[in-house]
């Protein structure tokens, strides 16, 4: 493989997956690591990628883009779904469940479905349309609909979770700053979830690994908001360790 065919199949893969590890790289393409390194660096200085500990992510401009909830589907399936088995098993039947917008969250939803009691409470429409036909009481709070996520926004949407109480809150987030806190590319996104953070007893954000050491344009809470993360087990250990010293509980799934 030539060197220019080398770093287009590095970034087809981040494209793919939002990340790529330098051990994995040069496994699957029989090179050396330190020649993926030198790609990588030279991938990163054209502005292509951002170098990360043990490899690259996505340019940091992308984590102010604002993609549909299609795009994301796409992105990190497997990942997502084990995420969402391990959510599922932090909740218990008779329990009041809040689950925020997003394609990890929608993962967490078809989890529940195992359920025979449970109370859920959501912004996602698309969310509120997986559960109909459980015997679940679900409410679906109102708003004004975003139509790149099916979430619920605005005034309509705040008013309405400063006026409930839910045992544990769902959220999945688009950036995970360690020293700042949880984020998303829309502002109005993050007011309905620091709303729905106020209203819970627990807090669970749902990432992947990729989202860390990211920002996006609108802060929704701090970690000290944040009481457990579950992540795929690809996190890094600094992040980890930055995580666990901040007191949150963090489970690889």
């Amino acid at each position: 493989m030539l060197i220019e065919e080398r770093r287009q199949h590095v970034l087809s893969q981040i494209h793919k997956n939002g990340r790529v590890l330098v051990a994995e790289l040069s496994d699957s393409l029989s090179t050396s690591r330190i020649t993926i390194r030198k790609d990588l660096d030279n991938l990163e200085a054209r502005g292509l990628l951002q170098r990360t500990h043990g490899g690259a992510l996505a340019p940091q401009a992308t984590s102010l883009m604002d993609p549909t909830l299609k795009e994301k589907q796409r992105q990190r399936l497997k990942e997502k779904l084990r995420i969402a088995e391990a959510a599922a098993k932090l909740v218990h039947d008779g329990q009041c469940v809040l689950l925020d917008s997003g394609t990890t969250t929608t993962a967490v939803a078809q989890a529940l479905r195992r359920f025979n009691s449970l109370t859920v409470i959501t912004n996602a429409v698309n969310i509120a349309t997986e559960l109909a036909s459980t015997n679940f009481e679900v409410i679906l709070i109102g708003g004004t609909m975003r139509k790149n996520s099916f979430s619920l926004v605005g005034p309509l949407a705040e008013e309405m979770l400063g006026e409930i109480h839910a045992d544990i809150l769902f959220l999945g987030v688009d950036g995970f700053d360690p020293a700042v806190g949880v984020t998303t590319p829309n502002v109005l996104e993050s007011r309905v979830n620091r709303a729905m953070v106020k209203a819970s007893r627990r807090v669970v954000a749902v990432c992947d690994s990729t989202k860390f050491d990211r920002r996006s344009l609108a802060l929704i809470v701090p970690p000290s908001a944040i009481h457990t993360v579950i992540t795929d087990r690809q996190i890094s250990e600094k992040d980890y360790e930055s995580l666990r010293s901040s007191g949150i509980d963090v489970i690889r799934a």
